[in-house]
Formats: structure tokens, sequence, C-alpha cells
């Protein structure tokens, strides 16, 4: 079976995130989504658990699609849950910069590891979890950046974590 983990911190999830799922889903036999915990990151706007949930919902009609959470590193995960290859997407050179450091890294962590990279479709090369979190604070039609299934979600958290701060 050939079994691919896709990483990253979803939070919230895009709609170019859903589209390099959609693509590696349909490459691999199973795609693992990993919600990691990234330390270099604050805590972010949802929990781990929430966005877990969250990417739960956008992918309910792929079958071979399993959503999870892990606090250790890349490599160890897909160490443990014998998968071979990392599927990671590209925006920009920059991001190329930063993902083949992390891809070599992963590498030499463990050999058997491979990493995969999905260009960003054109139409979300811009799209971000940042932008997202942004637009939503300013109260922007986000049925463009986010699946229409989290919107109202996504919108009252931005809320909550907006009147929290004024507290």
């Amino acid at each position: 079976m050939r079994r691919a983990i896709y990483p990253g911190s979803f939070d919230p999830v895009t709609l170019g995130h859903l589209d390099v799922i959609k693509r590696a889903a349909a490459i691999f036999d199973e795609l693992i989504v990993c919600v990691s915990v990234n330390s270099a990151k604050d805590g972010g706007l949802f929990s781990p658990e929430e966005r877990v949930e969250l990417i739960r919902r956008v992918t309910e009609e792929l079958p071979n699609v399993r959503v999870d959470c892990s606090k250790e590193l890349v490599a160890e995960y897909a160490k443990s849950h014998r998968a071979r290859v990392l599927v990671k997407g590209l925006r920009a050179v920059s991001d190329y910069e930063s993902e083949i450091q992390m891809a070599m890294l992963n590498a030499k962590l463990y050999p058997k590891l491979d990493t995969v990279f999905l260009y960003t479709r054109p139409k979300y090369a811009f799209l971000s979890s940042t932008v997202v979190k942004e637009l939503a604070r300013y109260g922007a039609d986000l049925s463009d950046f986010v699946p229409r299934q989290i919107i109202d979600q996504v919108r009252a958290k931005v809320a909550d974590s907006a009147a929290q701060q004024m507290e």
C-alpha cells in the first residue's frame, strides 16, 4: 500500500490545502493529513483537535484520507505509521528553499522517507492560513479561501479571539 503523509499546521485548512489533499489522495492509496504541532508557531487560532475536526469535515467524501494529529517529529511520525512519502505543497520558490532543507533533514532522520512536492494551483498561490485569519478579522467574504463547510466556524473563532483580546 502506498501511504503518504501531508503534514502541516492547517490553522485553518484552506482551499489551497484542500486542493493538495485531493490531488495527493488521487496519487496514493492512503493519505494521512497530519496536524503537526509546530513548536516554532504560537498556539494558533484553533486547537490541534479542532483543526483535525475541520479537516475531517471537508475531506469526508475522500475515503482514502485519514486525519490525525501529532506532536512528534514528522519523520518519526512517518516511521511509526510505515509511510515512506511526505507530501508538501509549494506556493512559491521561497517555499522550496525551506521545504527542501526540511526534506533533507527528514531523510537524514528516516532514510526511507521521500518528500513529494505538489505545486499550488495559481489561483491558490497567494493563499495561506494567515491570510485567511486576517481576512476574517476584517469581515471579508471567505468563500474563495476556505471550504464552505467551515466558513461559519472560522468566522466565529476569529470573533471569539478578537473579543478575548479586547478583554
